[in-house]
């Protein structure tokens, strides 16, 4: 099993053809102050290997600039067993994630736990924003 995909964005749409279409994808956001608070999406894509059948618990942790967890999501997904002439099962898990709270600025990171293995998503490093028109110039 591969994390094939994992980011965030503002928007995300997957067309009856099976495709991601995502606009807005970030990494750093700029704050007014803190603690912030940010609608999102996470996207993850999975790719499971051939001998993988059945139910997989997840579990996706954002940590703080600590290392703690800020916010934790579970759930699971049914994986169908592929003959090897057709494409391995892959599982797409889109997430909305609203008003998500950031008490302070540094680096969050996403991590997700699946098969007894944590695998590193997108990390948010969050700054405070100068206020408009204290620029030096």
């Amino acid at each position: 099993m591969q994390l094939q995909i994992a980011l965030v964005c503002d928007e995300v749409e997957e067309t009856p053809e099976g495709k991601l279409n995502l606009k807005g994808v970030f990494n750093d956001l700029a704050a007014p102050g803190f603690p912030a608070k940010h609608d999102m999406f996470l996207v993850l894509a999975v790719e499971w290997g051939r001998t993988d059948q059945g139910k997989y618990d997840f579990q996706v942790d954002l940590l703080d600039p600590s290392g703690r967890p800020a916010m934790t999501i579970q759930g699971h997904s049914d994986v169908d067993r592929r003959e090897p002439e057709r494409p391995p099962a892959r599982t797409r898990i889109i997430m909305p994630l609203k008003d998500v709270i950031f008490p302070s600025a540094g680096q969050y990171q996403f991590q997700v736990q699946v098969k007894g293995r944590t695998h590193l998503g997108p990390s948010l490093f969050l700054v405070e924003a100068e206020p408009a028109g204290d620029a030096a110039g």
